[in-house]
């Protein structure tokens, strides 16, 4: 099969869809891999390396998709690449579609297949490919929101831990999935007073378990989000549904609770948000507030760290890139069923239901 792996174009993405050593896995399975001037550079791999692990390097971006029957990137086409992806084309990528319609609707124009990393299923449950970037994001979110948390990024002027004699900050965590729990892990680290929560009880005795002394659950409750909301500094919000819409856990009445200066990071962004009042930011533009309480909302926080995140996505990536390249997606799923659910668009058509609910467009059951 003939592979691409273009250069992420998305404010401030500097992953890539793939590292030299993964080309090296694909080229001595037999495919070709063409990789886009300059793509790994932001995370740290020269054009060399690629070269040197069998790819060949093309100099634009049109180059890459023109070629290629398979796409392997990190983020969803932005509407630049919307023109460039071709029908039958293979998309593999996150896409996060129930959160923007134009991107929906462009893929089921296009006439492409595209595979959300975010809705693959592993073997033993749970979803494989946003595990390690929802690791990243659930610390990242720590790091971040501590920083928006000092009075000269507009916080309430708090350090986290504490010191000896003054009390940590108080930490909200919304959803003890992965996100939640290495954003919590991470905060106790730091010293900080940590609440998280959830609806599952025993996903909340097992956080109970494992977790150090100073995180303590709470069962997911409107009542008691409002309850912790005006003594806690920060909240992260953390809550999945895969490939659906995320519910609004804090709502815009409910900013009115927290003190001013305190900070909210939407972890869920990418699925909507979590805060009614969340909407996309940037890396280079990541915070706006409302009635008085900072907002984070970044919705690509592992570009952040590159080098980590691009390592650790083709770990979990590269296993479904070689069976869908050795096979072609239809028998890669025969193969492997827990790709099918992570098939989103087939042929201009609509086969994951979560996505065409959230827009109200037509669902046609997938056909293998």
């Amino acid at each position: 099969m003939i592979i691409g792996i273009p250069k992420e174009i998305k404010n401030n993405e500097n992953r890539v869809g793939m590292t030299p050593a993964g080309v090296r896995e694909l080229v001595a399975h037999g495919h070709t891999v063409y990789v886009q001037h300059t793509a790994g550079e932001g995370s740290g791999f020269a054009d060399s390396e690629y070269t040197a692990a069998g790819a060949t390097i093309l100099p634009t971006i049109g180059d890459v998709y023109a070629s290629a029957e398979m796409i392997i990137k990190v983020k969803e086409p932005i509407e630049p690449e919307y023109k460039l992806v071709k029908k039958g084309q293979l998309l593999f990528t996150y896409f996060h579609f129930a959160s923007d319609r134009a991107l929906t609707e462009a893929m089921v124009e296009s006439g492409a297949t595209c595979i959300a990393y975010e809705t693959v299923v592993g073997r033993q449950g749970g979803l494989p490919l946003l595990v390690p970037m929802s690791e990243v994001a659930g610390r990242m979110s720590v790091q971040e929101g501590a920083r928006f948390l000092e009075k000269p990024q507009g916080g309430r002027g708090i350090l986290l831990g504490g010191v000896p004699g003054v009390k940590p900050a108080k930490v909200l965590v919304l959803g003890a999935g992965v996100v939640g729990r290495n954003a919590a892990l991470m905060a106790a680290g730091l010293g900080a007073d940590v609440t998280i929560t959830d609806i599952s009880l025993p996903t909340l005795r097992h956080v109970a378990e494992v977790m150090p002394r100073n995180v303590k659950t709470l069962y997911s409750s409107r009542h008691n989000i409002e309850t912790e909301l005006p003594t806690t500094d920060l909240v992260i919000g953390s809550v999945l549904i895969p490939g659906a819409k995320a519910p609004h856990l804090v709502t815009a009445d409910m900013l009115k609770l927290m003190r001013p200066g305190s900070v909210l990071v939407d972890v869920a962004i990418d699925q909507g948000g979590c805060f009614e009042t969340s909407h996309a930011t940037t890396h280079s533009d990541p915070v706006y507030t409302v009635d008085g309480v900072v907002h984070y909302a970044v919705a690509n926080i592992p570009g952040a760290v590159p080098y980590t995140s691009t390592m650790a996505l083709t770990n979990a990536t590269l296993p479904y890139a070689l069976l869908l390249a050795d096979n072609g997606w239809k028998d890669a799923c025969k193969a492997e069923p827990g790709l099918i659910p992570g098939v989103n668009i087939v042929d201009g058509k609509i086969v994951f239901k979560a996505v065409a609910d959230a827009w109200d467009m037509p669902y046609t059951p997938l056909n293998i």
